[in-house]
């Protein structure tokens, strides 16, 4: 795979705009767009998982070993936090039950008993119960012959939000699994497939598709009240579209400060939330403006997680892969190190 800087890029900015997004949560005036780089997030899945697939065959059992070593180690680590923190008292708002405990580490969607929300213990996993399902399924679809596989896995998720849609089903696990948003991922995966039969259009169009979608992230910004679901994902998946056009034209340099927040950004999205939490409550002692502690409650956010890279992820996916760790400016800023 060619060196794919774009993506990381896009990976840095849809894990900082998340951090946003909860930082400025409790200060009134909410970043409401940022909740957007979940969508950006399962696009660039869609087109990884993709795009690995047919560049470095694998079984289905294969797929899901590496897919589940990558995401559930730091991910069950973070929730065990979560779980110690409100025995410990630091959490007075999260009530444990064992159920939704489990079902958490296990990727199932469940109620969360502390808000009726279908949250799990560390409320940005919701969107791993969807990675993980869009996994199950894209590993289901690696049994077939590959002329065959985008036909199935598009067939596959269009059946499940047409079934969404029509029975309009009130159990998390059904409510969760045939969510339109499934589709971002099968959008991803279309690019995947343009992507590796060279046939995204021009740096032209690129150009005006990264206009185009940041100019209407600009515009849910200033007027919140328009956001949908519906808009997020058009305006990710262009996004992601001009980027990778402009990147198979040659017009995307490598930056190393985002190429370094794209590869953090798993941890970053993980563990922020833990950080901007901390902040809020000093930021209350102390009589912080609105302002200052957004500003502090991002800048803690992404430090815990460009730390957690640094002691925890690159350790642990040395471990699972047999090796040590390699630092971020020697990598490149490959589908697989977006993955």
């Amino acid at each position: 795979m060619p060196r794919l800087y774009g993506i990381q890029y896009l990976r840095a900015v849809a894990a900082l705009a998340v951090v946003v997004y909860h930082a400025t949560d409790r200060t009134g005036s909410r970043f409401t767009v940022g909740a957007a780089g979940v969508d950006i997030f399962f696009v660039i899945s869609g087109f990884v998982m993709w795009t690995l697939a047919e560049t470095r065959p694998t079984t289905p059992l294969r797929f899901y070993r590496d897919r589940t070593l990558r995401v559930a180690p730091l991910y069950w680590l973070v929730t065990m936090v979560m779980v110690a923190g409100a025995l410990a008292g630091l959490f007075p708002r999260v009530r444990l039950t064992l159920d939704h405990v489990l079902a958490s580490l296990l990727f199932i969607p469940h109620r969360s008993p502390s808000n009726g929300e279908l949250w799990p213990l560390l409320v940005q996993g919701w969107t791993l119960n969807l990675e993980m399902f869009f996994y199950l399924i894209f590993g289901l679809v690696l049994l077939l012959p590959r002329s065959r596989r985008f036909t199935a896995l598009a067939g596959a998720l269009l059946i499940l939000v047409a079934a969404g849609l029509v029975l309009v089903p009130s159990d998390p696990v059904l409510f969760t699994y045939t969510r339109p948003i499934m589709l971002e991922f099968l959008c991803g995966a279309a690019l995947g497939r343009l992507w590796l039969t060279r046939r995204l259009p021009g740096r032209f169009f690129g150009g005006a598709a990264v206009l185009a979608a940041s100019a209407g992230f600009a515009w849910l910004a200033v007027y919140p009240g328009m956001i949908h679901e519906f808009l997020f994902g058009l305006f990710a998946v262009l996004l992601v579209t001009g980027v990778l056009t402009l990147e198979k034209g040659g017009a995307v340099r490598r930056f190393p400060l985002l190429n370094y927040l794209g590869d953090s950004s798993y941890s970053i999205y993980l563990w922020h939330a833990l950080a901007v939490s901390v902040v809020f409550k000093l930021a209350a002692m102390l009589a912080f403006s609105q302002f200052a502690t957004a500003a502090a409650a991002t800048l803690a956010g992404t430090l815990l997680g460009v730390l957690s890279y640094e002691i925890l992820e690159k350790p642990l996916m040395a471990l699972t892969k047999g090796r040590r760790p390699a630092s971020s400016a020697a990598r490149p800023a490959s589908a697989e190190a977006a993955s």
